[in-house]
């Protein structure tokens, strides 16, 4: 019998994915631990590998299309097997072609006729939303996924044979916006990134509470040790400022480890190691590669380090491992000219450090009134979490680092 490839989760979370590319053609061999093919997920691109020896005998998800994590996208034959086991295959040995084509009784309407996307029916998120396009009764279905869940195959067929709730698409309809009067405009289709940002944002600033704390940093001293350390190195090896701030988040974290913490509904865990997901911008989206145990490595490791998950984010090569996880995020738009700005907390992440550019202020020194690179940093906090006088020392802590960046080295 066929062996059923499915996809598999690569990630926390992970819901569907793009196939972005087949490594393997059809009846072509394969051996186990051969990479089949690289697939997109809304984090970064990452290959998936054959569990077992055979021919590739049939791939059901072509290369840019999508599929749902334990959905079936390809079929291999084993030892002994040709393609002639294939004929009148489905996946996870639903009903043929022929039993699908015959008439479906549509579900009869209920008392209020509106479609049901109920969370207790078990089914993928891409059906659900392939469901409410075409106006498909999810409840009126069986499915042929793993333990009966509802893919998006059968919800195409149960479209195709006129399963469908007649209030559907007015419900659709009533979400959309109002386009009137924008103009001529080009449509951008979601990408899986943009929609996990998408509902990672809005979970965060609609069920955490915020708070914001602000403090300017006199960065004179920095830059002077910057210079310093720089001096003579190639510019690929040079010590950015924000190299400086990753090193001062950490100790700061350090000294103030109560701001290291996670919510959850049964307790708040308390973070033993230090880990500072850092934003880095790419073409599809933010995402934050980890630097993990900060505290414990020295400026120049910790900037070689974050070039080379900066690059591998924009490449959208980051491993699972390299991007999930991390108890506290920064955020530095200082490159782009921002004065200041705050930032939403990445759940379940208690606190993010939002970072503006340094610019020159008037500052006490001494008697006088001089001109010095001042630097504006915004720290948004989640109050469940952390207290205002917590993130206070927190704040402190950090600005006491960044001012004396000797302390920083030792």
């Amino acid at each position: 019998m066929p062996k059923e490839i499915t996809l598999p989760s690569l990630s926390a979370g992970m819901e569907d994915a793009v196939i972005a590319n087949w490594l393997k053609a059809e009846g072509e061999a394969v051996k186990a631990g051969e990479t089949l093919a690289e697939v997109e997920t809304d984090k970064a691109t990452m290959e998936f590998e054959a569990d077992a020896d055979g021919v590739l005998g049939r791939i059901l998800t072509p290369a840019g299309e999508r599929a749902d994590v334990n959905a079936v996208i390809a079929v291999l034959l084993l030892d002994g097997e040709d393609a002639s086991v294939l004929d009148g295959y489905t996946p996870g040995g639903a009903a043929s072609a022929e039993t699908v084509e015959a008439p479906v009784e549509a579900p009869k309407a209920e008392a209020t006729p509106v479609a049901k996307f109920s969370d207790k029916i078990a089914a993928s998120p891409l059906a659900r939303r392939i469901a409410a396009q075409k106006g498909v009764d999810l409840s009126g279905l069986s499915g042929s996924g793993p333990r009966g869940r509802i893919v998006r195959i059968d919800v195409e067929r149960a479209a195709e044979a006129g399963a469908v709730a007649p209030v559907a698409a007015p419900v659709a309809k009533a979400a959309a916006p109002n386009l009137a009067g924008i103009g001529d405009y080009e449509e951008i289709p979601h990408t899986g990134m943009r929609r996990t940002i998408a509902r990672r944002l809005l979970e965060s600033k609609t069920t955490v509470p915020h708070f914001y704390l602000e403090a300017d940093c006199n960065i004179e001293a920095l830059m002077a040790l910057r210079a310093q350390i720089n001096e003579g190195r190639e510019k690929a090896d040079r010590i950015s400022v924000n190299d400086f701030i990753v090193k001062a988040v950490a100790n700061a974290l350090a000294k103030v480890p109560a701001a290291n913490a996670i919510w959850t509904d049964e307790a708040v865990l308390q973070l033993k190691s230090i880990d500072i997901s850092v934003a880095v911008a790419t073409d599809g989206g933010l995402i934050t590669p980890v630097l993990r145990n900060a505290d414990q490595k020295s400026l120049g490791t910790l900037s070689s380090e974050m070039k080379a998950l900066a690059a591998k984010a924009r490449e959208g090569r980051l491993k699972p491992d390299e991007y999930q996880g991390g108890g506290f995020s920064l955020s530095n738009l200082g490159m782009y000219g921002v004065k200041s700005f705050s930032a939403i907390i990445n759940p379940p992440q208690s606190c993010i450090l939002a970072v503006g550019a340094a610019e020159k202020r008037p500052v006490g020194r001494g008697d006088q009134i001089v001109l010095a690179p001042v630097m504006s940093v915004t720290l948004s906090v989640d109050h469940r979490t952390v207290d205002g006088a917590v993130g206070a020392q927190w704040l402190a802590a950090f600005k006491a680092g960044i001012e004396s960046p000797m302390s920083l080295l030792v």
